[in-house]
């Protein structure tokens, strides 16, 4: 095992890729900056100096404090305080882990839904094809925050306002994963519509194969360069997604650490001079979008040399 690990590493240091990621400056920063804002998210119990979800260390009489290096700023607050009293630092970095959270799992969950009805749809055709692409056409002539307005409604008018609130994080996931799951069907469809026509699938019918088999077995394989693209891309959307409508105010709960619920909040107060609180977690918002984006734009270079 760990001579194929050692072997696959070799392989990829020799490979056209690294060569093109080692001469884009752009995408080394972007990946730097990617895999500091994940790190900081994943360990931010380690790395905030408070915890927001604590309600015993909250203090309201410290709510609307400006950065430590301002007039009137408190040392233990590196980048002030918010509407609650608390840390805005440590608030930013949980609110980061839960928009990576949702987004990361809407992303997979869109790509293994529409990579599957883009193979099945390409490869049988016929009215089963025509059923799914007319499908894919109603979800597209809605935006993406409409169809999960209206799934967020569905729920808060089935469901009580404390459940609604427990579920928060599943409804925003299964919102954005059925708003995001279209471009990867039809992607997959495309490109396997010219798959099923070469020698190899035609060599797998000859010796028996399954349709199973010939789907995720020979086809998916080659159809998943775009498929990575797309979903380096959709991270940036899905965490966009979800900070609007956190903002909006139908995504977490206000008492749950957001970027999304961070701006909104901060905007309130904007005008009164606390710019911190929406400003802060705006710039980590706009870090992470854009540095994700930057990734997808440059594996799509490097995947397809024609584009370089």
């Amino acid at each position: 095992m760990r001579n194929r690990i050692v072997q696959a590493l070799f392989t990829f240091k020799e490979s056209d890729l690294f060569w093109s990621f080692r001469h884009s400056p752009v995408a080394i920063i972007a990946l730097i900056v990617t895999v500091l804002l994940m790190a900081c998210a994943l360990f931010a119990q380690s790395v905030a100096p408070f915890n927001p979800y604590d309600l015993a260390g909250l203090d309201l009489m410290s709510a609307h404090l400006p950065p430590s290096w301002s007039d009137g700023g408190d040392s233990r607050y590196w980048l002030g305080t918010d509407d609650q009293g608390r840390d805005l630092f440590s608030t930013m970095l949980y609110g980061l882990r839960l928009s990576l959270k949702i987004g990361l799992i809407s992303v997979v969950l869109s790509l293994l839904l529409g990579v599957c009805l883009g193979l099945i749809s390409g490869f049988v055709g016929g009215r089963l094809d025509a059923f799914i692409m007319r499908v894919c056409d109603v979800m597209l002539s809605f935006p993406a925050i409409l169809i999960a307005l209206l799934i967020d409604g569905i729920a808060r008018a089935s469901l009580s306002q404390q459940m609604h609130d427990e579920l928060a994080e599943p409804v925003l996931i299964l919102a954005i994963t059925l708003s995001g799951w279209v471009q990867y069907a039809r992607t997959v469809r495309g490109q396997t519509l010219v798959e099923k026509q070469k020698d190899y699938v035609s060599a797998a019918k000859l010796i028996g194969a399954g349709t199973c088999r010939i789907l995720f077995k020979h086809l998916m394989p080659n159809v998943m360069s775009s498929v990575l693209v797309l979903a380096t891309v959709h991270v940036g959307t899905a965490v966009i997604t979800e900070a609007t409508l956190s903002f909006l105010g139908v995504g977490v709960p206000p008492t749950t650490p957001s970027l999304g619920t961070l701006i909104r909040v901060g905007n309130e107060f904007l005008f009164s001079g606390e710019w911190w609180i929406t400003i802060f977690p705006g710039l980590a918002l706009v870090a992470l979008v854009l540095s994700v984006n930057l990734l997808g734009d440059w594996l799509r270079d490097a995947l397809n040399p024609k584009l370089r």
